[in-house]
């Protein structure tokens, strides 16, 4: 079998590194079609359209209505064709990027990530997730490139809310445990191929450095504050984990946040977040060793990721109630990465014993 390691073109990070965007997206074209979310397009305007009109690059920005769907991407599409595009940029949060990155799949440009928030680990990718018009999965874009460049400013990251700071840490602390699961299974990752010695080196440096620098990053980014910490902690939501779950494969964590899908009450859950409970149950359906689990749920108590399903908006513990999501995760590929024999009663088990585990700490805790 082939090993394939992919990776953007160009990863940059630093404070104000957007008031240089047009240096670093000069090489690329000299039209830029930007797609971005309302809420972003204005916290990053000025310094966006000041570096590009320093490079002398036209430019046209769209705000798009916030539903990352195949209609929304070919009006788009339509549009930046018109322009005359030969760069896309999407701005904003993951919702932004995917968007951005149908539109270039379509037009055929080159593509430049902008995330202005450290929220999950898409930016990096060459997959672009897609909703129908109920915001349920419709398809996943496989593109047949990463992003030629990806810009994170670390002073938008910190004052983004908190909360998309730590569910993209949520999504990061699963990149290691579902590599290693793929490894061990033999599952190949996002481009068909399995992971090169270098993917999984990142993914576990992307584990490694939330355990150092998690709980330092997160109490800063409280502040506002960028230091040190949160400088690699960013890396490590976007960039390693980026690298790691697209090279490494994902599993179990990510198959039992699609499952949880299925029930109404997570609507309003983020990603990282769903996908932090879905680490740990993975470590039960693993069964992991006590150690390992401990310091899962320690980190995730610490930085203020759920470890029960009631943190996840789920009061409803009944088997009854939870099946439908069992069924769900039991459907999914990544979960069938870390255990090929599975049965939506195992999974069940799996969803209780994590939410055990989770309210036993946060009773040893006081909470």
């Amino acid at each position: 079998m082939v090993r394939i390691m992919v990776a953007p073109g160009k990863y940059v990070q630093a404070p104000r590194i957007l008031e240089k965007a047009g240096e670093y997206i000069a090489p690329l074209g000299s039209r830029v079609f930007l797609v971005s979310d309302p809420l972003a397009w204005p916290l990053v305007e000025k310094q966006i359209s000041a570096s590009l009109d320093e490079q002398s690059i036209a430019y046209r920005c769209e705000l798009f209505s916030g539903t990352c769907n195949m209609a929304e991407a070919d009006v788009l599409s339509d549009k930046a064709r018109a322009f005359g595009a030969d760069v896309v940029a999407g701005v904003g949060g993951g919702s932004a990027l995917d968007l951005a990155k149908a539109v270039f799949a379509q037009i055929r440009s080159a593509i430049v990530t902008i995330p202005t928030a450290a929220s999950n680990d898409s930016p990096c990718s060459a997959l672009a997730v897609m909703y129908d018009k109920n915001h349920r999965l419709d398809v996943v874009l496989r593109l047949d490139k990463n992003p030629d460049l990806v810009l994170v400013d670390s002073k938008v990251i910190a004052e983004a809310p908190t909360r998309f700071f730590v569910a993209g840490m949520g999504d990061a602390l699963a990149t290691w445990f579902e590599a290693l699961a793929c490894a061990k299974s033999g599952a190949t990752n996002s481009h068909a191929g399995l992971p090169t010695t270098a993917g999984l080196g990142l993914a576990r440096t992307c584990y490694d450095t939330l355990m150092q620098y998690g709980i330092s990053a997160k109490l800063a980014v409280d502040r506002n504050i960028v230091n040190p910490a949160v400088e690699r902690v960013i890396e490590a939501n976007i960039l390693l984990s980026g690298l790691g779950f697209e090279n490494g494969g994902v599993a179990a964590a990510h198959g039992m946040e699609m499952g949880l899908r299925a029930l109404p009450e997570t609507r309003g859950t983020l990603h990282g977040e769903m996908v932090a409970f879905g680490c740990l149950a993975q470590l039960v359906l693993e069964n992991y060793p006590k150690a390992d689990i401990d310091a899962v749920i320690a980190f995730c108590c610490d930085v203020g990721l759920p470890v029960t399903l009631e943190q996840l908006g789920i009061s409803d513990r009944t088997p009854e109630h939870l099946m439908p999501g069992a069924e769900a995760a039991c459907k999914e590929r990544p979960t069938r990465n870390s255990c090929s024999d599975l049965s939506p009663e195992l999974v069940l088990g799996t969803f209780l014993g994590a939410d055990a585990l989770g309210d036993n700490a946060l009773r040893r805790r006081g909470r």
